[in-house]
């Protein structure tokens, strides 16, 4: 059975680092994967907690960011009965909860100072301290943890412990931003519509071949999950019909023209006449008038840069 399905893409990048992950998969080594928002990295981390010994085991996930400081200790270790106000009873910590499993914690570059010496204590020695205990407990847990930012820059900062880096660095895996595998765009898209399909019992829309084009030549600010966005709404809306360009949401609406040239056309607007006899004047002048040599450096033909002389009115003899 291969755990890794749910991962879409046939690009080098996306195959390399399954390959790697797979590897790391079946241990116990402490994982961080680094990636984008919205590129993956939580499917990613529940593909290798299926593919491990662990895979029966609890899986639990926190995302660092979504918690106060005030809760983030009491929620990973657990807090005694009495030890603040409103803690009415013992409350067992997501290490607990994840005993002989996983824990995968997002977004660990959020995580408060104060929070990761604990955590540091934990990877050294096994050791958790729930809030109001004086006796620490053992768990077997395995760590992969995630970010979307760079550490360092954190660590430079005085952000993050140096020490605890090193501890979750041990394999880094790295998710390609959308914008870097754009071989898989289409196999993406054409997956969410089959899926969404399903979902809803609606027959799947298509995409025109230039709406293709389309997807393909936009830079994806939000990745993989931007698009999956993007096909839900398609697949409801336009369900069993063909998607055009004009179906698009408005960013769409230039990418075709921006990506693939480095002119920027003015706010203003410009003479395309005025420009084209311009290049044609540049083009004969760098070549002191030799027309074959010219018409090499516009792009088009002899007969072509005869043709478009005569027609503003330039020079041909």
């Amino acid at each position: 059975m291969d755990h890794f399905g749910s991962i879409i893409g046939r690009s080098p990048a996306l195959e390399s680092l399954i390959r790697s992950a797979k590897i790391v998969a079946s241990t116990d080594v402490t994982i961080l994967i680094k990636g984008e928002t919205g590129t993956g990295k939580e499917v990613l981390a529940t593909s290798i907690q299926k593919a491990s010994p662990r895979a029966n085991k609890p899986f639990i996930t926190l995302n660092c960011a979504a918690l106060p400081e005030s809760l983030v200790e009491s929620e990973l270790f657990g807090h005694k009965k009495g030890s603040f106000t409103g803690a009415t009873h013992d409350k067992p910590g997501l290490f607990q909860s994840a005993d002989g499993g996983t824990l995968f914690l997002d977004e660990i570059n959020s995580l408060p100072l104060c929070i990761q010496a604990k955590l540091l204590r934990f990877l050294e020695s096994g050791e958790c301290l729930a809030v109001g205990d004086n006796k620490p407990y053992h768990v077997d847990v395995r760590i992969i943890s995630a970010t979307n930012t760079d550490i360092n820059a954190q660590i430079e900062s005085g952000d993050f412990r140096q020490d605890l880096y090193f501890r979750l660095n041990v394999i880094p895996l790295e998710l390609p931003a959308l914008s870097q595998r754009v071989e898989d765009v289409e196999l993406l898209a054409e997956h969410f519509l089959t899926m969404f399909a399903e979902t809803y019992g609606i027959t799947s829309p298509k995409f025109s071949k230039q709406t293709v084009k389309s997807l393909r030549n936009y830079k994806w600010p939000g990745n993989v999950r931007e698009l999956r966005n993007l096909c839900e709404r398609l697949s409801i809306l336009l369900a069993g019909k063909t998607i055009e360009p004009e179906n698009l949401p408005r960013e769409f609406s230039s990418c075709n023209f921006t990506q693939s040239s480095s002119f920027t056309l003015p706010e203003s607007g410009l003479q395309l006449d005025n420009l084209e006899a311009d290049l044609i004047m540049q083009a004969l002048s760098r070549t002191n008038g030799n027309r074959s040599k010219s018409a090499k450096l516009l792009g088009i033909t002899r007969d072509t840069l005869l043709y478009r002389m005569q027609k503003h009115k330039l020079a041909t003899h």
